[in-house]
């Protein structure tokens, strides 16, 4: 949000700032501040305008610094070469500071001032911890625009695709699906109905794509089974459970698979009665090949919202019921937590308290000992930041909790908000059974 990239060239500066070496080498913040038009864009002579106009006067990638070093310092090619391969292996082993005086001297013997030089040493220093050259960068910008385009444009294939990827990136399948629905798509069910293997498209009533949970997103259905029943459906579809049974070439830990992901209720009825339907699934001998099975219906009771919730995050790993927290929010109210939702009502610097469940934890290295999370709940996500004195307090919570309540003041800056956490509490007891796993980087 910072950045707003207007220019494909943006997306190509995007990718390389956000690395290590550009975080640990102060280029960042300077580069958004002159973006940002809060800092002026100055440069010690038209040699290093040429270098690093592009970029406002920062070294973003790695053939800047080389070329900084040839046209400041008086490098060679074969030497500014020899400073790049430095830069990959010195936090390995060393070989940068042999450049040092040489690089310092070399610009301010050429009237380069001593601060400037000092800073473009510190700057490549920072390289050693993974810049990007720039024909690489350029390269995943080029993904980048591609997948902005399709999330924007064609936003059920983007999110298909997605879940047919994983595991992959920051976002487990629930936060795939709830960002889908948020942006207009509507998300089907796993059903052995209609499902494919893959997650696919489907249309719906207005004639635009629809996103089809797909077979694979049942936990523990076989793909050698899931392959028998989409060969058996294709020949005809299935009228109850008993044919699907007959024909779909499954076996008892297939059938228990769909039933637990609710994929048989279109034949079945609910989980429940599923579940019931396939308890005592055996082959049919030859004899009786073909032939239904005339049994009464089970009085089951209706599966209640919550116990619903927990078989599907266990199945498939997401719900399309609605989110857990919208059960929990009364409680969550009662503890006086705010949403999402309110907390982006709140103004710049405004004491907060609230809840989510963790999507993921980052402790990049280039940070020290900060650590940076994610929060979700029904409304949205909550970005936390927590300094290593609130990290060593409340360890246990921070690094351990499915659900999070944490309290802090909220930080606005060029339209990002994040929470600056101060306490901080573990409510995974409140999910009862339910299980959320966040996805951790460190």
């Amino acid at each position: 949000p910072r950045l707003k990239p207007a220019c494909f060239y943006d997306l190509v500066i995007e990718v390389a700032i956000v690395r290590p070496g550009p975080i640990q080498g102060d280029m960042v913040h300077p580069y958004l501040r002159r973006r940002q038009g809060l800092e002026p864009v100055s440069y010690p002579s038209d040699e290093v305008r040429e270098v690093l106009g592009r970029t406002l006067g920062v070294p973003i990638f790695q053939e800047q610094v080389m070329k900084v070093a040839m046209v400041a310092a008086g490098f060679s090619a074969g030497e500014a070469d020899q400073v790049r391969r430095s830069m990959a292996a010195w936090r390995r082993r060393g070989g940068l500071e042999g450049f040092e005086r040489r690089l310092i001297d070399g610009m301010c013997q050429r009237g380069y001032p001593r601060e400037f030089a000092r800073r473009i040493y510190q700057q490549i220093l920072g390289f050693g911890d993974y810049g990007f050259p720039e024909s690489h960068a350029a390269s995943f910008a080029l993904l980048v625009y591609v997948s902005a385009w399709l999330k924007c444009h064609e936003p059920a294939a983007f999110f298909a695709a997605m879940l047919n990827s994983l595991p992959m990136g920051f976002y487990a399948p629930a936060q795939l699906v709830a960002e889908a629905r948020r942006g207009g798509v509507e998300v089907r069910p796993v059903d052995v109905r209609y499902s494919d293997w893959p997650c696919a498209l489907e249309r719906d009533a207005r004639g635009e794509p629809a996103l089809r949970l797909g077979l694979l997103r049942v936990k523990g259905l076989s793909r050698k089974g899931a392959e028998r029943l989409l060969a058996a459906r294709r020949q005809r579809a299935f009228r109850d459970s008993d044919d699907l049974q007959r024909r779909g070439g499954l076996d008892r830990r297939d059938l228990r698979a769909l039933a637990a992901a609710d994929a048989l209720r279109g034949l079945a009825g609910n989980r429940y009665q599923s579940h019931w339907q396939v308890a005592g699934a055996e082959k049919q001998p030859p004899l009786f090949d073909g032939q239904g099975r005339e049994e009464g219906v089970a009085l089951l009771p209706t599966p209640e919202p919550g116990n619903e919730l927990i078989a599907d995050y266990a199945s498939t790993g997401l719900s399309l019921r609605g989110h857990p927290l919208a059960l929990l929010r009364p409680e969550l109210e009662r503890r006086r937590l705010h949403s999402a939702a309110a907390l982006a009502e709140l103004p710049d610097n405004a004491h907060a308290r609230v809840a989510g469940l963790v999507i993921n934890r980052q402790r990049p290295g280039s940070a020290g000992k900060v650590v940076f999370m994610t929060l979700e709940d029904e409304t949205g996500y909550i970005n936390l930041v927590i300094w290593s004195r609130v990290l060593e307090r409340w360890r246990a919570a921070i690094l351990g909790a499915s659900l999070l309540a944490v309290s802090g003041r909220l930080q606005r800056e060029s339209g990002v908000m994040h929470l600056i956490v101060a306490r901080a509490s573990d409510l995974s007891a409140l999910l009862g059974g339910l299980e959320a796993p966040s996805r951790d980087f460190h």
